[in-house]
């Protein structure tokens, strides 16, 4: 006794509209996520663009110089209102970045030039500038801070992994190999949690940026392959077979 599963040919079209829609809006939004991650990860060496220095600055930190110094000199310093307000965060930062002095200079500085986008609420994935344990974390050398990774990761966790979900739900409606369908779907899911992994190894080991890039870079293609193969087969795929 043969068992009938359900492939894209045997839904109706207003489950292909649905289906469609929402994986355009995914993938739109996965390109919107990736232009974020470049500007809030970019600059942190000093130089702008996205470079791998930034990467391991970003989760491991860097001797000679801090996240926020970086980020004045860079690609924060047009957000300033007033452009000596950069030599005050500065000289605040080289002489320790003590809490007196920024209740005294920076935390005004910041609450108005930064705290727009720097606010957990809206931006969990940034630094926290609105209280000075957050600024402390980037105003002193050293990466993200643990509480922080574990922060963004149980965020980045939960709400890719529905994501991924649903993507694969929809890409099982593929007419394909098994075997090839069933790795297809699992991967994702690895390169997400190796990407996750991977920010708390840097911390400690900053060569391990390189799998931070390479399993973000994983997951972001065994996606959109899904996406692109359920789009293609729920709209031009042949229907007809024999």
């Amino acid at each position: 006794m043969s068992e009938s599963y359900t492939r894209f040919r045997d839904i109706s079209v207003s489950e292909r509209i649905l289906n469609t829609v929402f994986l355009l809006t995914i993938g739109l939004g996965y390109l919107v996520a990736l232009a974020n991650l470049y500007y809030t990860h970019q600059g942190h060496d000093g130089v702008a663009g996205l470079s791998m220095d930034d990467v391991i600055i970003n989760y491991h930190g860097s001797n000679d110089q801090t996240r926020l110094g970086s980020a004045i000199n860079g690609i924060m310093e047009p957000n300033l209102k007033y452009k000596n307000d950069k030599d005050v965060i500065l000289q605040w930062i080289q002489h320790g970045a003590d809490e007196p002095e920024y209740n005294e200079k920076i935390a005004s500085i910041l609450n108005r030039d930064c705290t727009l986008c720097h606010t957990p609420s809206i931006n969990p994935s940034l630094p926290d500038l609105t209280n000075y344990a957050g600024v402390s974390e980037v105003a002193h050398t050293g990466g993200a801070s643990y509480p922080r990774l574990i922060r963004v990761s149980h965020i980045h966790l939960f709400g890719i992994a529905f994501i991924l979900f649903f993507i694969g739900k929809i890409f099982l409606l593929c007419d394909i190999n098994i075997i090839v369908k069933r790795v297809a779907v699992v991967i994702p899911f690895i390169a997400m949690l190796l990407d996750v992994l991977s920010w708390f190894i840097t911390k400690s080991i900053p060569s391990f940026a390189y799998v931070v890039v390479a399993s973000g870079a994983l997951m972001g293609i065994s996606m959109g392959m899904q996406i692109l193969l359920s789009i293609y087969q729920m709209w031009f795929y042949p229907r007809n077979k024999g």
